[in-house]
Parts: C-alpha cells; sequence; structure tokens
C-alpha cells in the first residue's frame, strides 16, 4: 500500500477506451481521506517542420491564438468528460467530488511534461493508461508510459488499456 495519498496526477490521452485508468484513480482517490486528481492533457508540442510550414501560412500571433483556442477548447471537453463520468459512475455515497477534481491541458513532449507537472503539484502518485502497440511500433516510439516510468521519482500506476 502506498503511503498517504493526497494528490493524484492522473494522464490522460483523450481517447475511447480510456476510462480504465480514470476509475483506478477515483478507487485510489476514494481510498484516502482528502486526496484530489490532477487530470492531465498533453498535447505534443508541433514540429520545427510544421511551425516552419505553417509560419509561412500565418502570422505567429495567428498561430498562438490558434493554440490558445485549442487549449480552451481541450479544457472544456476535459471538463464535460469528468462531469460526465461522475454522473454515470459515482454513486452518492462515494467521497469524490467535482471540487476533488482538478483539468489541466499542457503543451510539450508527453512523459517530459508529465513529470513536470508531478513535481509542480507535488503529486504522491501518477496513474496512467497504455495500450499495446505494435512491437516496431513500440520499438520506434517507445510508450509515453515506459518513458514516465523509467524517469519518474515517484510511484506511478500503469493500466493496461485496449490496442491501439
Amino acid at each position: 500500500m502506498l503511503p498517504d495519498v493526497k494528490k493524484i496526477l492522473y494522464v490522460s490521452d483523450l481517447e475511447s477506451g480510456s476510462r480504465p485508468a480514470f476509475r483506478a484513480a477515483v478507487s485510489l482517490c476514494g481510498h484516502y481521506a482528502d486526496s484530489e486528481i490532477t487530470y492531465l492533457h498533453v498535447i505534443e508540442s508541433l514540429s520545427g517542420t510544421t511551425r516552419s510550414v505553417l509560419s509561412n501560412m500565418m502570422e505567429k500571433e495567428e498561430m498562438d491564438e490558434l493554440l490558445k483556442k485549442g487549449v480552451e477548447q481541450l479544457s472544456e471537453k476535459i471538463q464535460e468528460r469528468i462531469e460526465r463520468f461522475c454522473e454515470q459512475e459515482l454513486e452518492e455515497h462515494e467521497v469524490l467530488t467535482l471540487k476533488n477534481i482538478t483539468a489541466r491541458v499542457e503543451e510539450g513532449t508527453p512523459w517530459k511534461t508529465i513529470l513536470k507537472v508531478a513535481d509542480e503539484i507535488n503529486a504522491d502518485v501518477i496513474v496512467m493508461g497504455t495500450r499495446k502497440h505494435s512491437s516496431i511500433g513500440q520499438m520506434l516510439l517507445g510508450s509515453t508510459a515506459t518513458k514516465t516510468l523509467g524517469h519518474s521519482k515517484r510511484p506511478v500506476l500503469v493500466v493496461p488499456l485496449g490496442t491501439k
């Protein structure tokens, strides 16, 4: 059993089938009084090539504004998902409520951003799902969960999800 858990960082890719990992975070939260969940989604940064192509079509301010709007829309989508989850799956006697969950959307390299946010909020544990990839895809790209596990200084709970 983990020592006293107050802050849980739940990481989501927003893909369908990721609910089991969120359920695990909610279950963990329910075992500890006064615990809270930070629901994180990381938007991968644009590559240099993509930025270069876009800079030929629009001004930097326009690109920044598009990114800002995208982050706002994702934040709203996440909040709606959290509310829907709570309505559909939480029972009246459960201690978790919407006030125990904070949504965050960040931009960056996913595993690095996950660890940065975990440090910022002083998370006691990171909860995330992982999907099966082809062995070649795994070898070439690795997985966010593998990289997070390999570099984290705090416990990471990895929940197996469906195939991608």
